[in-house]
């Protein structure tokens, strides 16, 4: 399994329009992409981010083990909402773009675009390597590569489709890190 997870994150990287052709064409379920891949690399930044805030620290400052564990669980749980939550965006948007709706492959593109930055969240095991992280946008490449073969956007189309899709993920993620950030910053962050 752990190989089969290297090899599509590899291909994913180094031949994606191959490997999206693959993607497509694949017999699964949004459980079996869960279980088999998802579950593994989301689990990178929360991992990662525990230890260069909880055992590394920013200029020797850490925030403490338990608040540490509470804001990565936390963080691996709502990076596999969001994920869902990303498919149905894709596949309710599709059909506006000349594509089509079908929640598997929108499953997938959201699922497999987002290799490249869950394996960039590794940088932040060491705080000041953090930035390196943008790498990951990498993963805008892949959800624009993947939009035609999953969700049979047109070509003139994918474009827009892909800037549509992302800025609605980052329209979210604001939205849920404020929520969060109001409610947790200060039992965990006291003034």
């Amino acid at each position: 399994m752990v190989m089969d997870i290297l090899a599509r994150a590899r291909n994913l990287l180094l031949s994606p329009s191959a490997e999206w052709r693959i993607i497509a064409a694949e017999a699964t379920s949004v459980e079996r992409i869960y279980r088999d891949y998802v579950l593994h690399l989301a689990a990178i930044g929360p991992i990662a981010g525990f230890i260069g805030t909880s055992l590394i620290g920013i200029d020797g400052a850490r925030i403490g083990l338990v608040s540490g564990l509470v804001l990565a669980v936390l963080r691996y749980v709502i990076t596999l909402a969001m994920l869902h939550v990303m498919a149905i965006v894709i596949d309710r948007l599709a059909p506006h773009f000349g594509g089509r709706s079908d929640f598997l492959s929108a499953f997938k593109l959201a699922a497999y675009s987002m290799t490249a930055a869950w394996l960039a969240n590794i940088f932040t095991i060491v705080p000041a390597l953090g930035l390196l992280a943008i790498v990951g946008l990498y993963s805008v490449y892949l959800l624009f590569v993947g939009a035609p073969a999953l969700m049979r956007i047109p070509a003139m189309k994918t474009p827009i489709y892909t800037i549509a899709v992302v800025l609605i993920g980052l329209l979210l993620n604001f939205l849920v890190g404020s929520v969060l950030a109001a409610l947790l910053v200060p039992p965990f962050f006291p003034g």
